[in-house]
């Protein structure tokens, strides 16, 4: 029996675990013969289904989800044209809902996963043949041969501990510029939002078999991993004993978290002030800084405790803290958003990602959204569309909003910057955005560069006090000095002043400096290893 798996991302800088994880369960089975074809959602259609034809599989599987799923469909369905007689299954978070409409609506497809395959998923093979034997297998939803609906529930890996790790899978991907981990599966939160609200019990692995497997990862050469657990901190006293391991792989590879900062232990966070430069990169559950949003949402943890453990993740100058907020949440307004937005920055997060709400199959909060007053898309990615609290257009100034974020406020060279501005006025956030939907740039894929360019001008013209912020960071990202935000630049025969503040760098007669006059003589000096135009400056001081 051929199986093949259709292995369809996003990216290829992205890979599902589910083929290894699967795999890795049924390796002794000499039975079943194993092909992949591998594409992205931007491939040509007609192309990937070409590649399935003529490996002339017996089953066809998949993994469906958010953002794969409307290409998957196109691509399976014609697969089945093409194959008739080949079985179709389907798996992921898109089927953790009632599935009848889906199987009744796409009837190419056999039957569907409901939950964690790999305990389930061994079975179905035994008897992929013979639906009249499908009755016994948790988790399958199907058609039967009368046309009747089947639903055989959820299936859960209870013995998570003793499964085989992905990792022993031929066709675990390595070639990734990361690899993903799991440690625990399931979630002790019930947020009604997200597809985990209702996953019990949690599970763990031993950290013997974490380590082992750690091990294995870093001979890869693999320098980053992220952990896949639901809430790294859900126990504080597993989470100290991960992050001890974690350190033992230190400095070769960055481990990616998600914690909760409501959560954090004083045990736990005499750790990680411990942690050195670079172990961590730390997603902060945030969603909302308004109480009744997160009750309404029945997400755990006081708010008071989240912005104090939130504080505190923010001071570790060693590691990157994300946090995150959601635009569509039920009593959550724009003008709230907007306002969280500014307390985030005041505490100094490296990221802020804005995200819109998506009613995802199985939340609790997609089967209460008429109770709850939101309208949503029926349809992949199941956005929603307008809620009692925020509007239609609302909803999209939020989508441009994070958009302005990902380019401005969680780059690097602007993040600086665009966090000083709109500390020193509440009223550059809402103008910058303006300006940048005015301009019709929002959307628009714009370079570090444009980007610069966008913001000298916008403050010139709107916000000068800032002007020589921007034109700082533009020199500091080594941007052209023949350019505009460097127009006050004086480059020719600059001697440095009889005292100044050195702020980095080592002064050497050497260097080529150049003087931005911020208050008549007053300014900043940079110095420069090279007469190339677009290069960092290696040596900063002020005599401001």
């Amino acid at each position: 029996m051929k199986l093949l798996w259709l292995d369809l991302n996003s990216s290829y800088a992205h890979s599902s675990l589910a083929l290894p994880a699967l795999h890795a369960q049924l390796a002794n089975h000499a039975s079943i013969t194993w092909e992949v074809v591998s594409a992205t959602i931007n491939e040509n259609c007609g192309m990937v289904v070409n590649n399935i034809y003529h490996q002339q599989p017996d089953i066809i599987a998949a993994t469906v989800w958010l953002f794969n799923h409307e290409q998957l469909l196109h691509i399976v369905s014609r697969a089945k044209a093409l194959l008739p007689h080949c079985t179709i299954i389907l798996g992921g978070p898109e089927f953790l809902g009632d599935n009848e409409a889906f199987l009744r609506k796409n009837p190419f497809v056999n039957c569907v996963f409901r939950g964690e395959g790999e305990a389930a998923f061994p079975l179905w093979l035994d008897a992929w043949n013979r639906p009249n034997a499908w009755n016994n297998i948790t988790g399958l939803c199907y058609l039967d041969n009368i046309n009747q609906y089947q639903d055989n529930g959820l299936a859960r890996v209870l013995d998570f501990d003793q499964l085989a790790s992905p990792e022993e899978s031929p066709f675990f991907n390595w070639s990734k510029p990361f690899v993903q981990l799991e440690t625990t599966r399931g979630c002790f939160n019930t947020c009604a939002f997200c597809v985990s609200g209702g996953e019990k019990p949690i599970r763990t692995i031993n950290m013997t078999t974490v380590r082992r497997r750690l091990t294995k990862i870093h001979r890869q050469g693999i320098k980053n991993v992220r952990v896949l657990d639901r809430t790294f901190n859900y126990d504080n006293k597993r989470a100290k004993e991960l992050l001890s391991l974690f350190l033992e792989f230190s400095p070769d590879i960055c481990f990616h978290l998600e914690i909760h900062p409501a959560l954090i232990s004083e045990e736990l966070k005499q750790e990680l002030v411990k942690t050195p430069h670079g172990l961590l990169h730390l997603e902060a559950g945030i969603q909302s800084l308004r109480e009744e949003v997160l009750v309404q949402s029945r997400r755990m943890g006081k708010l008071s405790k989240a912005l104090e453990g939130l504080q505190f993740l923010c001071s570790l100058s060693q590691m990157e803290t994300h946090a995150d907020l959601i635009a569509g949440l039920p009593l959550y307004r724009l003008s709230e958003i907007f306002e969280d937005i500014h307390i985030l920055a005041a505490y100094g997060a490296d990221e802020i990602q804005l995200e819109s709400l998506k009613l995802l199959p199985g939340t609790e909060m997609r089967r209460r959204a008429e109770e709850l007053g939101i309208q949503y898309s029926p349809l992949p990615p199941y956005e929603v569309l307008q809620t009692r609290e925020i509007t239609v257009d609302e909803l999209q100034t939020a989508r441009y909003l994070s958009r302005l974020l990902d380019g401005f406020y969680n780059t690097p060279t602007w993040r600086g910057v665009t966090r000083s501005c709109l500390l020193k006025d509440s009223t550059f956030l809402t103008a910058l955005l303006a300006h940048l939907v005015e301009l019709g740039l929002i959307d628009q894929p714009l370079s570090m560069e444009k980007r610069g360019l966008i913001l000298y001008e916008f403050c010139k013209t709107h916000y000068p006090d800032f002007q020589s912020a921007v034109s700082i960071a533009w020199i500091e990202a080594g941007m052209s000095l023949k350019k505009l935000p460097a127009e006050r630049v004086k480059t020719k025969r600059q001697l440095p002043p009889d005292t100044w503040q050195v702020l980095y760098g080592e002064y050497k007669e050497t260097l080529r400096l150049c003087f931005l006059p911020t208050d008549g003589e007053k300014g900043y000096w940079f110095g420069f290893e090279s007469e190339e135009q677009t290069i960092k400056p290696v040596f900063k001081a002020t005599n401001r």
